[in-house]
């Protein structure tokens, strides 16, 4: 092994880089700097300098893919052992089974109090979102310009006849059999088609359809893209660069629009801030990650350990990182799994535009369902940093910040947390 024995003279950094990723066979201080002694094929550094081989040398030489395989193992055992030591607190126990229990509550909630009508009165639970999934099967067509004509004509009939038509002192609308039979089972749809006739910002439902000239037959997709120039034009604010990028990005949407049932998709999307609540679970059981150290006075026993400041640290790290995604998963699924239980995968592949027509995105729900996940992954894992960065620098992990009263609501001059806006908005 002549000349692939190397000696260099580095700063404590440099030494601690080069024992992680070359074969270092020792070292020794001298002053401010570290004196390695590296087996190497080439030379590792540009002021590398090959010394005489000694038996050490040549052992580590051919034998070091076996210690390197060492290494590896060890490490592995650190992150086992960190990652028992988070979940075996009893404290990690009763924040992830209330923070389960909570997500559950909220993602379930939405199939305990959904309600929907017929001419007998009010379906409820799962006897109503099968009524309402039979609804749909008439009218998952494609909105062509066609279609959406004939559908105001129909809705236009419909309040042609005095007998059909009721008064509250402010519009008018169906009642009796005009309502049930020509409106209810296709009510949300009729609405979005009158919503995209409406001024921005301005609501409508089927009876604004009786407002429109369909003579000569209508355009439903340039009344679209007239309704987002109105948007646009009325954002002051934004630059005509962003202008530009709303439009590009809207003009690569597909049309004509395949129209169906989506709801539980719809459940997801409209409920992903609430995941914020399992992100705030998983900072509140890493938290103590290395603060608990110095609470129990075992920082000083473990700094001073072989590993305390590299191999340690490391395994804490990347033990909590495993932890908070292992966990916010677990809820993610269950967050998933209730609504598309009990509503059903149906709507997957339709586009987002269904659920409001000036939606620029060229998605669907699946697609926005993934990206939406995406992002709250990054922000759970930038979350999980500065978790742990508070808790190497805080003596106590009951001082590092709970994110969670940064996330309000101001009615006035009343704040309320994200928690309690959600609780008072369902109950």
């Amino acid at each position: 092994i002549w000349g692939k024995v190397w000696e260099v003279l580095v700063d404590d950094r440099e030494a601690d880089r080069y024992s992680r990723n070359l074969r270092v066979v020792n070292l020794h201080h001298e002053g401010n700097q570290v004196r390695l002694r590296m087996v190497e094929d080439t030379a590792p550094a540009p002021d590398a300098r090959a010394v005489e081989p000694s038996l050490e040398d040549l052992f580590l030489y051919h034998f070091g893919e076996e210690v390197q395989g060492e290494r590896e193992k060890r490490m592995k055992t650190l992150i086992k052992y960190e990652f028992l030591k988070i979940l075996r607190k009893k404290s990690t126990l009763i924040v992830m089974a209330a923070s389960l229990l909570i997500t559950a509550f909220f993602f379930g909630l939405p199939v305990l109090q959904f309600q929907t009508y017929n001419q007998d009165g009010v379906l409820q639970g799962l006897a109503g979102i099968q009524y309402e999934k039979e609804q749909y099967t008439e009218i998952s067509v494609l909105l062509t310009n066609e279609y959406v004509t004939k559908t105001i004509r129909e809705v236009q009939e419909l309040f042609e006849d005095p007998e059909n038509v009721g008064y509250d002192g402010n519009k008018q609308f169906l009642i009796e059999d005009a309502y049930w039979n020509g409106i209810a089972p296709r009510e949300s749809l009729l609405d979005l088609i009158a919503g995209n006739y409406a001024d921005p910002n301005v609501s409508a439902g089927y009876s604004a359809l009786t407002d429109l000239d369909v003579s000569d037959g209508t355009d439903f997709y340039q009344a679209r893209q007239d309704k987002i120039e109105k948007i646009l034009n009325d954002s002051s604010k934004e630059l005509s660069e962003e202008k530009d990028y709303w439009r590009n990005l809207n003009s690569k949407v597909e049309e004509p629009f395949q129209y169906g049932y989506y709801e539980g998709w719809e459940v997801i999307i409209s409920a992903f801030e609430l995941l914020m609540f399992a992100v705030l679970a998983v900072c509140i059981v890493i938290a103590p990650v290395f603060s608990g150290e110095y609470q129990a006075g075992t920082d000083a026993v473990l700094l001073s350990g072989k590993y305390g400041k590299t191999k340690l640290t490391t395994a804490k790290i990347l033990a909590a990182l495993f932890f908070g995604v292992l966990a916010f998963t677990l809820h993610v699924l269950l967050a998933f799994g209730l609504p598309l239980a009990a509503f059903g995968t149906d709507g997957w592949n339709l586009p987002l535009q269904i659920n409001g027509t000036t939606v620029p995105y060229p998605l669907t729900f699946l697609e926005g369902t993934l990206i939406n996940l995406g992002v709250i992954y990054l922000v759970l894992l930038a979350m999980i940093g500065v978790t742990l960065f508070l808790s190497a620098r805080m003596k106590s992990p009951y001082l590092v910040p709970n994110f969670g009263s940064y996330l309000s609501y101001q009615f006035g001059p009343v704040v309320l947390d994200a928690f309690a806006v959600r609780t008072v908005l369902y109950v």
